[in-house]
């Protein structure tokens, strides 16, 4: 039987928080109690937000946290041409279309739709499908003339294709396993490649997880609707689907998920105040490594 594989697979665009710190000790010590592996990759495909130096800094902290894993470390950024060679395939099925929308053109045709215009799990308001249909010489034009644009997944050929209900395994926090119903169309026609990116965090991570040969993917609840869309990736690509598992969510003390973007006190804050590791599994609500937070096998 082969043996189970983690990852742990932050942004290098700010410093880690308790958060991530929850999140990969917790990865560490499943892959402790399953005796299995445990990967490390950096999702750096935003070049704009995503450092040298933070990235460093994301190494010594898990360093710092007792944090190790196995083999080197995968680096999103230096595999840009695998992402596009997926996009292709979708191209190639025309699963996907290029939107030469801006967020203005966006907004406008959301506003003038009015106040009950449907939203997407994360409360962005859903695509109005304005590119969805244009005429092939149009778009062809269009992309000749270097006009920008994103690639989006035409949702409604995408679930025509599917061969019945789409589902995934889900463990819960006492590690039984769920059978989840998938909704990707909940998502409208979600952005999967930029014109100087070409891939998005969907695409990258259904494409890393299945070729890294990522057996349980432990990651935050915020993530939990996201694997709808991640599972209709997986079928239309012909990609392996992991066991999922959304643990709780560490929040500050207004309620709310901790970011980056908040200011939300970093682990080096943290420890250039003094505080230990042992001091941070306290902090997130983690006892010492037990055998009873293993998974079931894929």
């Amino acid at each position: 039987m082969n043996l189970p594989v983690f990852r742990f697979a932050p942004s290098p665009n700010g410093l880690l928080h308790l958060g991530h710190a929850y999140s990969a000790l917790l990865n560490r010590d499943m892959t402790e109690a399953a005796g299995g592996r445990l990967l490390l990759r950096i999702e750096d495909i935003d070049p704009g937000r995503c450092t040298p130096d933070l990235e460093q800094a994301i190494l010594e902290d898990l360093h710092w946290l007792g944090v190790r894993w196995e083999g080197a470390v995968r680096r999103q950024s230096q595999h840009l041409p695998d992402y596009a060679r997926l996009l292709a395939r979708l191209q190639a099925g025309q699963l996907v279309y290029p939107c030469f929308c801006s967020r203005g053109d966006v907004r406008a045709a959301v506003a003038a739709g009015g106040p009950d215009w449907p939203r997407d799990p994360d409360g962005a308001p859903v695509y109005p499908g304005t590119c969805r249909n244009l005429p092939p010489a149009r778009v062809s034009e269009q992309l000749a003339s270097g006009q920008p644009h994103v690639w989006r997944l035409d949702m409604k050929v995408a679930v025509a294709g599917l061969g019945g209900t789409l589902r995934w395994s889900d463990a819960g926090e006492d590690g039984a396993i769920r059978d989840i119903s998938a909704d990707p169309a909940a998502w409208g026609d979600p952005v999967l490649a930029r014109r100087d990116v070409p891939t998005s965090y969907h695409l990258s991570v259904v494409h890393d997880d299945a070729l890294q040969g990522i057996t349980h993917v432990v990651r935050g609840r915020d993530l939990y609707f996201a694997t709808s869309l991640h599972r209709l990736l997986q079928e239309l690509l012909g990609l392996p689907a992991p066991v999922y598992r959304h643990h709780r969510l560490i929040l500050g003390e207004d309620g709310r998920k901790l970011a980056k973007s908040a200011g939300s006190a970093s682990l080096r804050d943290l420890r250039e105040t003094g505080h230990s590791p042992e001091d941070i599994r306290m902090l997130v609500g983690l006892s010492p490594p037990r055998g009873s937070t293993a998974m079931p096998p894929p």
